[in-house]
């Protein structure tokens, strides 16, 4: 079993940034962030396997970088840019394997979200 917490959450406006971070307590090979708007299906923003390669959804690439420090077990989203359609609760989540994708039914542990408000 692997437990994920979030920090860094918070409210911003258009064009500012923000820093969310993910300790991970466990195992994990592919981490990766994701978020989910009221009435909207959650969706993938970025992935970061154990060999530190990543992977972004188009909606957010170029704006927001995804890091991880392999040795403490976390994972980073640097936001940029922000807009107020990158509302939502972040998720960081995990998965056993090395592969890595953008589709939330890959992952089995999950966190239990920061909320990100743009205005």
């Amino acid at each position: 079993h692997v437990q994920l917490v979030e920090s860094g959450g918070g409210s911003v406006q258009a064009g500012g940034s923000l820093r969310l971070s993910c300790v991970a307590f466990g195992s994990v090979a592919c981490m990766g962030w994701f978020r989910q708007a009221p009435e909207k299906e959650r969706e993938g923003v970025a992935t970061c396997r154990s060999d530190l390669t990543t992977n972004y959804a188009d909606s957010v690439k170029g704006r927001f970088f995804v890091s991880r420090d392999l040795a403490m077990n976390r994972l980073y989203l640097q936001m940029n840019d922000l807009k107020p359609e990158d509302t939502g609760m972040y998720y960081c989540a995990s998965r056993g394997s090395f592969w890595c994708t953008l589709q939330a039914f890959d992952f089995h542990y999950w966190g239990q979200g920061t909320q990100v408000t743009v205005s």
